[in-house]
């Protein structure tokens, strides 16, 4: 399968590149930075990312799953203490690079025989805290767009859906911090599991937890 998988760089991208690779897929990793040989790509550059899928489907003709895993949070104390750049940013982070890479990538996911994308959201979605009011109500807005996104593939082979996780942890937190059990969170290698599984399902629509 042809899968393009987006914030490639970070720790989640690296475990999915790592896992669907192994897996004998051909992945194309993006970043904003370029970083551990990914394309470097500014996706709040719409045109950028519409050339993108341009020179995927040029290169590869098709594409089986589109994993967007750009990140970024911002918080504060108490809710009188959000500041309103923070939430700017992380509209930019989760909801516009979100609405580039679906709106450029939508016609290829819709003609492929199995096209699968995903997003990760956050148990703050459903019920953020005051000090996570931005962070919250950016995954929130990215729930609803990839939902649309999901309504508009409805009746094609192909499916948008949301894997819900409370935060991620990786090898190099479980370093920096030994003693710390990090409860309730989500191993970036099970995340890169779960979304290999999608090729598993015809589930549309739906938040996957796997918080549980």
């Amino acid at each position: 399968m042809i899968i393009v998988v987006t914030g490639a760089a970070g720790p989640a991208g690296k475990a999915a590149v790592r896992r669907l690779t192994a897996s004998g897929h051909t992945v194309i990793g993006v970043d904003r930075t370029g970083a551990d040989g990914t394309l470097a790509v500014d996706l709040l550059d719409h045109e950028a990312v519409r050339k993108l899928a341009a020179d995927v489907q040029a290169e590869h003709g098709r594409i089986d799953g589109l994993i967007h895993l750009v990140g970024g949070w911002r918080g504060s104390k108490t809710f009188a203490e959000t500041k309103l750049e923070d939430a700017a940013l992380l509209h930019d982070l989760l909801v516009r690079t979100l609405q580039h890479v679906t709106l450029a990538f939508e016609p290829l996911l819709k003609a492929s025989g199995r096209g699968r994308f995903a997003i990760v959201s956050a148990k703050a979605a459903e019920r953020p805290t005051q000090g996570n009011a931005a962070y919250g109500a950016a995954k929130a807005a990215a729930e609803a767009w990839t939902l649309a996104f999901a309504d508009a593939l409805e009746g094609t082979p192909a499916t948008a859906n949301i894997l819900v996780v409370k935060a991620l942890v990786h090898e190099g937190m479980r370093a920096a911090s030994p003693d710390k059990t990090f409860p309730g969170f989500t191993d970036v290698d099970d995340l890169a599991a779960a979304i290999e599984g999608l090729w598993d399902t015809d589930a549309n629509g739906t938040r996957m937890d796997l918080t549980t």
